[in-house]
């Protein structure tokens, strides 16, 4: 404990002594034996309150803004805190760890769960948990990495310019890899433009010589190669990427069979995946450019991503009892991810084809015209389109004749119990905040 407070510019209160052996957490419920539980007092509640909660799972100290029951790294900022501390530990890895840092407006967690997948096989790597890739995020998951850690994936998102380049400034990755520029959290940045910049500061960021990953596909993307001296890999399906995907076709489930083409080798692999939509084989791209970047034979990537798993409410298949399929993309949603999944859709055989869509938060002025589009777009690919909530209204307005508009969830929980039947195929996609995961679970209890 003293040392971690030298290391930050913080004062103990307690047994100095203590030795902190295990990863920090800022829930301590998740402490493991040994850990460093990090207390934030916010406007409803006090971390602090719960050290004890996180002594019984294992915590033996704190870092915060006041003393508690247990010896405690007193602190002004306890985020300057942990990230400080954060940031020392990786340098003391770096000779041995590479970083690989992900963003894009959409598909970053997947692509960086496909990352994981191909590193691991070949070294210990340590990835973001889900969509923890925030100012908190980042430094918890660098606090995860040890003497025997080789690779390091960090998703890094943004809700203004600047965020990012907050991220890389507390570790400069060797690989950064940016998905796409879309429309995500349009209504926070103001254009696409924006964006583009927010998600460029990764490539800025780079360690010198790093490697930059970047979409073919997308001009914004592509264009970013510019901001950097070092080598760029690009992925896609245009003949000039790095790592081309090409002769892809899917199952009568939707799932993607496909060769990625490595360029500079003349090398080509078959991946199989058993994921849901043709836009699966983009994100595959991408983690096996970040592979051959870190290393990693196609391949032995290849191997690797037929057979990842990805977190979860991401175009997850599961079947209902009653005999229809529920795909679970209730993760969170944009114009352009709810495209991918609406294609997903329109893949899968089935009796019915029934899209369940909410809000698409975050879109700012772009928000009527979007929902509007997207369910114009969403009568093209289902059978049915149920729109949930009052915003989504206009999802409804937008899909005609194929739409039913329910007000809330519990109304569409109902609906649906109500209407599907064998043989049917429902998607569930809305924003975080319009909480779809609840619809998709009651699928799986109820039917």
């Amino acid at each position: 404990m003293d040392e971690i407070a030298s290391l930050v510019g913080g004062k103990v209160v307690g047994d100095g002594s203590v030795t902190v052996t295990a990863p920090a957490v800022i829930d301590g419920r998740e402490a493991d034996p040994g850990g460093l539980f990090v207390a934030f007092a916010g406007e409803h509640t006090d971390g602090h309150d719960y050290a004890l909660q996180a002594a019984e799972a294992g915590a033996v100290a704190v870092l915060g803004s006041r003393a508690t029951a247990l010896p405690t790294v007193v602190v002004d900022d306890a985020q300057a805190a942990l990230q400080r501390l954060a940031t020392h530990v990786v340098a003391l890895l770096r000779d041995d760890l590479t970083v690989i840092a992900v963003t894009g407006s959409q598909g970053k967690t997947s692509t960086k769960d496909m990352i994981e997948a191909v590193l691991s096989t070949a070294a210990p790597t340590v990835a973001t948990s889900g969509s923890f890739n925030n100012e908190l995020g980042v430094p918890l998951t660098m606090l995860r990495a040890d003497a025997t850690t080789r690779f390091l994936v960090l998703e890094m998102g943004a809700r203004h310019v600047g965020d990012i380049a907050e991220l890389t400034g507390l570790v400069a990755p060797d690989v950064a890899v940016v998905t796409n520029v879309g429309r995500a959290h349009l209504g926070e940045f103001g254009s696409r433009e924006a964006i583009a910049v927010a998600k460029s500061e990764i490539v800025r960021g780079l360690a010198s010589g790093g490697t930059a990953v970047l979409h073919a596909d997308d001009p914004r993307v592509l264009a970013m190669a510019e901001l950097t001296d070092g080598p760029v890999l690009s992925f896609g399906t245009a003949e000039q990427a790095s790592v081309r995907v090409h002769d892809l076709a899917l199952d009568r489930l939707g799932r993607p069979t496909f060769t990625l083409h490595h360029a500079e080798t003349e090398t080509e692999a078959a991946v199989a995946l058993p994921f849901i939509g043709a836009h699966w084989g983009l994100n595959a791209a991408a983690a096996a450019a970040a592979g051959l970047a870190a290393g990693v034979p196609l391949e032995r990537a290849a191997t690797a991503l037929s057979t990842a798993s990805i977190s979860k409410w991401r175009m997850e298949l599961r079947s209902l009892a009653c005999g229809a399929t529920l795909i679970d993309d209730s993760y969170n949603a944009n114009p352009e991810s709810t495209r991918a999944g609406l294609d997903a859709l329109a893949s899968v055989d089935a009796e019915r084809r029934i899209a369940v869509l909410g809000e698409m938060l975050e879109l700012g002025e772009a928000s009527r015209d979007a929902h509007l589009e997207i369910g114009t777009y969403a009568a093209t690919r289902a059978d049915l389109v149920v729109a949930i909530g009052e915003a989504a209204a206009l999802i409804a307005v937008g899909a005609g004749a194929k739409a039913v508009s329910l007000p809330d969830n519990a109304a569409a929980i109902d609906w649906l119990r109500d209407h599907l039947s064998f043989g049917d195929v429902v998607l569930v996609k809305g924003s975080r905040g319009a909480r779809l995961d609840q619809v998709a679970a009651a699928l799986v209890q109820q039917l």
